[in-house]
């Protein structure tokens, strides 16, 4: 038996026609599952009796197992998920306001080791599936009945573009009209650099918002946060963004993680508007999260206040990120569900 919600919707036509089914049958089964979340297809009941006997026989339904559930005295939500192997991934739901931000995890672990995220310690186990990742908005969406997630970042525990099928075919599903209907600004994909996953995705022509982990205006001080650096310097990278930029046409997010003694003075933000000059772009200042893993430190406040005052004075544009989740391991870089077995 395979798991449905690996299926996007064309390729679900695909095998319904094979088998000789009206194709429209998939339309219909997507709309039982990701609009009335039905997980029963004997009471699919606009599917003939025998085309749902066959679906039973040859399709099952996936889960995750919700392990934990942490509040943040903030409202952030952290979920902890066990996948089908025993192995762990964490989810993060963000709310501010009407809107409902739901972080996504793509890997179990990450390859790349950045220097101030624990998501990595441990290196990489494996790629999350397609149906692993929608799975984590089906069931948060379960879990907080009735509000609705609003807002998709692919910005949990792994590196989005290393899993590039799967995300898209998981952001295939979410934003399918016949079934979740998520609009496509309203997902939004990060990346530390990775120069053809970006050039495969603009190529895709998806429609949705694309955050680079900048956190630096040179390579040399970049190398020293995210290694993947040496193998994509930045002014390959931003060659690369600006060319996704000019085509998507809507504004690109740089994040940029401000860290004590390493890239949070005037200078450094000099650099950083020399870097993104005549880019359609938003800065994310996100002063960074104490972990007892790393040595580095939180901006002193008159370092980010002078930092804001240059961006500012360039009119570049900017925002400075509120820390979310941070008494529950919740915030940018603490994401650690690969240690839970040690913790325990």
């Amino acid at each position: 038996m395979e798991d449905i919600k690996e299926y996007t919707l064309l390729e679900l036509k695909k095998v319904i026609e094979k088998k000789g089914y009206p194709s429209f049958y998939a339309q219909q089964i997507f709309g039982w599952i990701y609009k009335q979340r039905q997980e029963e297809f004997e009471l699919m009941t606009n599917i003939s009796k025998e085309a749902r006997r066959w679906f039973k026989k040859t399709f099952y339904f996936s889960r995750l197992n919700l392990v934990k559930r942490e509040v943040s005295c903030d409202g952030t939500t952290k979920f902890i998920f066990e996948l089908s192997d025993g192995e762990k991934i964490e989810t993060v739901l963000i709310p501010e306001g009407r809107r409902q931000t739901l972080c996504l995890s793509t890997q179990v672990g990450c390859k790349f080791r950045c220097k101030f995220c624990v998501s990595g310690l441990n290196g990489w186990v494996r790629d999350l599936t397609t149906s692993e990742i929608v799975n984590q908005y089906l069931e948060v969406e379960r879990a907080i009945k009735p509000v609705k997630v609003t807002n998709i970042v692919f910005m949990g525990i792994g590196e989005p573009l290393d899993n590039f099928n799967n995300v898209v075919k998981s952001i295939l599903i979410l934003s399918e009209p016949y079934g979740i209907y998520l609009g496509k600004r309203r997902i939004c994909i990060s990346t530390i650099g990775l120069i053809p996953q970006i050039e495969r995705l603009r190529k895709a022509n998806l429609g949705v918002k694309l955050s680079l982990s900048l956190h630096a205006g040179d390579n040399q001080t970049r190398e020293k946060i995210i290694s993947v650096s040496k193998r994509y310097p930045l002014d390959e990278l931003m060659k690369v963004v600006r060319r996704f930029s000019w085509e998507d046409k809507h504004p690109l997010t740089f994040e940029y993680l401000m860290i004590r003694g390493l890239n949070s003075k005037r200078e450094d933000a000099l650099k950083l508007v020399r870097l993104v000059k005549n880019i359609n772009c938003k800065i994310n200042l996100i002063p960074y999260n104490s972990s007892p893993y790393f040595n580095w430190q939180p901006p002193l406040e008159e370092e980010i206040q002078e930092f804001k005052d240059v961006l500012k004075k360039h009119n570049v544009f900017f925002t400075l990120r509120k820390p979310r989740g941070r008494d529950i391991n919740a915030a940018c870089g603490q994401l650690r569900a690969y240690f839970l077995k040690r913790d325990k």
